[in-house]
Parts: C-alpha cells; sequence; structure tokens
C-alpha cells in the first residue's frame, strides 16, 4: 500500500540524522535498523548497514534505488 503523496516519503529522524552527521566527518559506514525507511537522492554513495534481524547488510546506494524501501534490498531468509 502506497502512502499518500501530501505527507511525503516516511524516513527515520534518527537515520536522516545519520545521513546529516556523516557528511561533516566524511564517514559514510552507517547502521540502521529501519527497513522502511525511504531512500532519498541525498543517501547516494552511502554504504548503508540495515539490520535484518540477525546481522546487518551492508548495501551501497546507487541511482536506481531511490524511491525504494531499504527492506527490499535486505534478504530476511535463507
Amino acid at each position: 500500500m502506497n502512502r499518500v503523496k501530501w505527507k511525503g516519503p516516511y524516513i527515520e529522524s534518527s537515520l536522516l540524522k545519520k545521513i546529516k552527521d556523516s557528511k561533516l566527518v566524511s564517514n559514510n559506514n552507517i547502521e540502521t535498523m529501519s527497513k522502511n525507511s525511504v531512500i532519498l537522492p541525498k543517501f547516494i554513495g552511502f554504504t548503508l548497514r540495515v539490520y535484518n534481524g540477525k546481522t546487518f547488510t551492508i548495501i551501497k546506494i546507487i541511482e536506481e534505488m531511490i524511491g525504494h524501501k531499504l527492506g527490499e534490498f535486505v534478504s530476511t531468509r535463507k
């Protein structure tokens, strides 16, 4: 089910804060547990470590991922 357009995309505030802070420090390896956050254009070039319920999976953000959710790129099953 899609989110209403007037509300905008859902991004967890802690993830957005980590992205802003890492631009200042030039550390682009960020851990998050938010699989339901939408990938924005400002995430391009970052390496995110997304928690799948057991381990952290490494995801390199590229242009084709914009608009998708982080959980679409993380496998939770064997």
